[in-house]
């Protein structure tokens, strides 16, 4: 990578795409035109809507309020789906820079602080710090991720966390059995980086990444992988600007670039603030925290920070291709969300037909005693609801139009699609090599789609079943007459499971992976909530 240059960050797989994709792995979305070789349709973004019971957890307990700064905002923290509980978990800051707490939720609406007594007798849900704390630590940038692959039961939280400070220093790496219980038993130390550093598991890569904070085009990152995170997480101290890099060292990675708008109040260069990911489905994907400008920070009005969604297909180049904000900042005085908007590690999870993104977002105080710091007061949590997939879709309006994939392969047996077509319908056929229908998978033979499912087999007259197909590479041709498409996945059976990842995960779903299919919609129909 150039650090010295403002273009768009290269994504050479979209720009030499394999002649022949497979697509065993989740669903498979159109974010860009990776798996699409000939179309008529028009791709339109979509973002996420705000709940209007927001904000979930604010700065209500003790250690939120009293004699810090107040907040209750995960940052970076992580959110989790139990499978083994049956609730969700959250890591979350107590007060400004001041400890981590943890709280539990059954519905992903309302959370409680249960009483822990794990630090010290107060009985609150406090976890941080552990005892001896070492090196006296400040939580200022730290994740907490769910390891589903390791064997090891007192390994199943990975845990990373960094003082405050302007200056590069170490993090602190944790495992543990709950990620409530730490120890400095289970303790490694990173090499040296900027603020505001996060990490987060790239299961396509089996390789933990450590998302450096570096300043070679304002804040920036640099890129370090490593397959065991305890013993894989140092590296020889880097130039945050850029220059002289040796082997060694974490490598430049990426940016705010040319094509970030510029805030037509703040007026001010962009920059790239954090970047978590996650895996979903076939891709990771991020929300990019993009640093917006803080003229009115000195005034208790927190910095302007919004989240705009990226995606990889690798985990290292990141695809940009709409910067319109998907969380964005209120900027209104009163409102919890004014500013300093954050995403959390876990970046979403899967509630039946709806992606949750959880974030975190500040009100500040205009009339705090120390002006600067009223910018880091009354900090939340909020969710906003997106349709599952709901990136992108692709759309006929009120025409028919048409989309064939490249060469795939797989080795499942049901097609499934993610489609709103109430007003038209949808069908489907498979070409072979030459591009010639296969009998009976024709669009004659085709039992058309008309509604709105994220989760729809499609069927032929005269069999349904993909596995009897040879061995070799076909595409798939889709026909839209009105309505929008959103993703298609071959299924091993007919749950409609996708094999793919779930982000944060979710009710119904029983680990990394989306293994029950249609299952965790009941699930999710059971859960009290919205």
């Amino acid at each position: 990578m150039n650090w010295a240059t403002v273009k768009p960050m290269p994504v050479p797989y979209l720009d030499y795409p394999p002649a022949v994709l497979p697509i065993d792995i989740g669903r498979q979305f159109f974010i860009d035109d990776f798996l699409i070789e000939t179309t008529d349709l028009k791709r339109t973004f979509h973002y996420p809507e705000k709940y209007a019971g927001n904000p979930l957890l604010y700065p209500a307990a003790a250690l939120e309020t009293n004699n810090v700064l107040p907040a209750a905002c995960p940052k970076s923290g992580g959110l989790w789906w139990d499978p083994d509980e049956q609730i969700f978990k959250l890591w979350y800051e107590a007060g400004w820079l001041s400890t981590v707490c943890y709280a539990t939720s059954t519905n992903g609406l309302t959370w409680d602080r249960p009483k822990l007594n794990i630090v010290g007798t107060n009985g609150s849900n406090q976890i941080w710090p552990p005892k001896p704390n070492p090196q006296n630590l400040k939580p200022d940038s730290w994740t907490v991720v769910r390891d589903w692959l390791t064997g090891d039961p007192n390994a199943k939280y990975k845990i990373f966390i960094r003082p405050p400070g302007g200056t590069a220093t170490n993090a602190l790496c944790f495992e543990s059995a709950d990620g409530i219980h730490l120890s400095t038993n289970k303790m490694t130390i990173s090499g040296v980086m900027g603020d505001r550093s996060t990490m987060f598991y790239n299961p396509f890569r089996q390789k933990w990444v450590f998302s450096l904070r570096s300043s070679f085009r304002g804040r920036s990152r640099h890129y370090w992988e490593a397959g065991n995170f305890m013993t894989g997480n140092t590296w020889s101290a880097q130039n945050l600007d850029g220059t002289g890099w040796q082997k060694g060292q974490p490598v430049i990675w990426t940016g705010a670039d040319e094509l970030d708008p510029s805030d037509p109040v703040e007026k001010v260069t962009p920059q790239l603030y954090n970047l978590d990911a996650v895996a979903y489905e076939s891709i990771m994907l991020s929300l990019h925290q993009i640093y917006r400008g803080d003229r009115g920070s000195s005034n208790g009005i927190p910095k302007i920070t919004e989240l705009n969604f990226a995606y990889s297909r690798d985990g290292f180049y990141w695809h940009r291709p709409d910067r319109t904000a998907a969380i964005k900042a209120e900027r209104t005085a009163g409102t919890w969300d004014r500013g300093y908007v954050q995403s959390l590690g876990n970046i979403c999870t899967v509630c039946g037909d709806k992606l949750w993104f959880y974030y975190t977002g500040f009100a500040g105080d205009e009339t705090w005693p120390n002006g600067a710091h009223g910018k880091y007061v009354n900090g939340a949590m909020g969710v906003a609801f997106l349709r599952r997939d709901g990136f992108a879709s692709m759309d006929a309006g009120s025409q028919t139009a048409a989309l064939t994939t490249r060469p795939v392969t797989f080795t499942g047996k049901r097609l499934f699609v993610n489609a709103a077509v109430t007003n038209g319908t949808l069908r489907a056929e498979v070409l072979d090599e030459a591009g010639a229908p296969v009998e009976p998978f024709t669009l004659t033979n085709s039992i058309p789609f008309s509604g709105d499912s994220t989760i729809q087999s499609m069927g032929w007259t005269g069999g349904n079943d993909l596995s009897a197909l040879p061995q070799q590479p076909v595409r798939f041709r889709f026909v839209l007459s009105g309505g929008a498409f959103y993703s298609f996945w071959v299924s091993k059976d007919e749950t409609g499971r996708s094999d793919g990842y779930v982000a944060g995960g979710g009710p119904g779903f029983t680990g990394p992976t989306d293994t029950v299919g249609t299952n965790a919609i009941q699930a999710n129909a059971k859960m009290s909530g919205l």
